[in-house]
């Protein structure tokens, strides 16, 4: 590919994500979702999307832009950003972010410690200085309760305290009196059901000093169930998440990057691996327990043998990047099903399955070792500092449940 058409593809796929970026904005704002097929976007929803998207892949930007600056400074052969849309508006209504971040590629092996140190932790830094700008714009510029009641018309008859007076209901029969030209749509026969499941976002040390410290009025900040509906907060969390997961000290990761550079290979293959097992082991806690034996018959059991199976082979997948040999990858899946197990039916221990997901793409694709260098130069003492500060950054902004579905 020349270089005209890649700089033209890389344009056409940021233009793309700005679009999809803004369709999925406006569908966490207004609680709804815009497949063409059932309902059509208004110039306002796609106004209103903005407010989600142009915060969002300005953190994304920088964080990319980082990584590419400082590789040219380096002067390593690297890619402008490679932006990644997705949307599933077309196909069916279910949520998204309208992208799957972006990358950038490095089309050369780099020698030294020193530049995959400043190459990975240049990315994460940049992106969160802009991150809290987007977070203190958010939370000093909230909206005032009136503006959930457009969004929740069901809200309105309860007041301030809607969440703790709606607690057990099952179902609301509400009219709403706010501008219900444009918004009845969204009632659909105004019967709101509540109770029956929810979504929230589990909450990280920097999220809580904001509502505590920066908010204006306590009366307008949303709780973990509606930040969704408050774009530039919903884009400075999900940017302070990403943070997080780009700076887990694993494999190639740029957390990783920074242990390497920190710590040396003997260091890093050391908490790259233990971070891993304990990544897999959290996850998959939950996902086969005895309470799914519940039924006596023969569909029953083989329903659970089948869970049991994908799991465990899920899990071998997984130990691709620990074991060469098949036998301990299956005995890794076995004990670590086993203890996982024993766990979650007998202690009640539960994690979060969503991070299987992102260990199958460590453990699988990605690889969980760091590639060698030639040059083992130490890092100077300003970088051992910068590395450190990274870690605050990621204990800042981790959350181990970051999306919760209840029900």
């Amino acid at each position: 590919m020349t270089e005209n058409r890649r700089q033209l593809l890389q344009l056409g796929l940021f233009i793309l994500t700005v679009l999809t970026t803004t369709f999925a904005g406006a569908e966490w704002i207004w609680g709804r979702f815009l497949v063409w097929t059932e309902v059509s976007m208004s110039i306002q929803d796609f106004q209103d999307g903005l407010a989600f998207s142009l915060p969002f892949l300005l953190i994304l930007t920088c964080h990319e832009f980082g990584h590419y600056f400082t590789a040219k400074y380096h002067n390593i052969k690297v890619s402008l950003p490679y932006y990644i849309p997705l949307w599933f508006g077309f196909i069916l209504p279910s949520p998204s972010l309208g992208t799957m971040g972006a990358f950038i590629r490095i089309r050369q092996s780099i020698a030294g410690r020193i530049q995959y140190f400043d190459v990975g932790i240049s990315g994460p830094i940049a992106g969160f200085a802009v991150a809290l700008a987007v977070l203190w714009y958010g939370f000093t510029h909230l909206p005032e309760t009136e503006y959930i009641y457009e969004v929740h018309p069901e809200y309105e008859v309860f007041g301030e305290d809607f969440e703790q007076k709606m607690e057990g209901l099952d179902t609301v029969i509400v009219k709403s009196s706010l501008n219900p030209a444009r918004y009845n749509y969204a009632v659909s026969a105004d019967s709101i059901r509540v109770g029956q499941g929810s979504l929230y976002f589990g909450d990280n040390l920097l999220m809580m000093a904001g509502r505590k410290y920066l908010a204006p009025d306590d009366r307008y900040v949303p709780s973990s169930k509606e930040l969704m509906h408050y774009p530039w907060l919903l884009a400075g969390y999900l940017a302070l998440f990403f943070t997080a997961l780009n700076l887990l000290p694993i494999g190639q990761l740029d957390g990783g990057h920074v242990t390497f550079g920190l710590l040396g290979p003997v260091w890093h293959k050391r908490i790259s691996t233990v971070l891993f097992v304990a990544l897999v082991f959290y996850a998959g806690l939950g996902w086969v327990h005895i309470d799914q034996l519940t039924s006596d018959s023969w569909e029953g059991l083989f329903g659970f043998l089948f869970q049991v199976i994908v799991y465990l082979y899920l899990l071998y997948l997984c130990a691709y990047s620990l074991f060469k040999e098949r036998w301990d990858r299956w005995m890794f899946a076995a004990i670590m099903l086993a203890v996982q197990f024993v766990l979650a039916s007998y202690f009640g221990m539960t994690g979060y399955q969503g991070w299987l997901v992102f260990a199958l793409l460590l453990g699988r694709i990605l690889g969980i070792q760091h590639p060698p260098v030639t040059d083992h130069s130490p890092l100077t003492q300003g970088r051992k500092i910068l590395g450190w500060i990274a870690l605050v950054i990621f204990i800042l902004c981790f959350t181990p449940q970051p999306m919760v579905v209840t029900f």
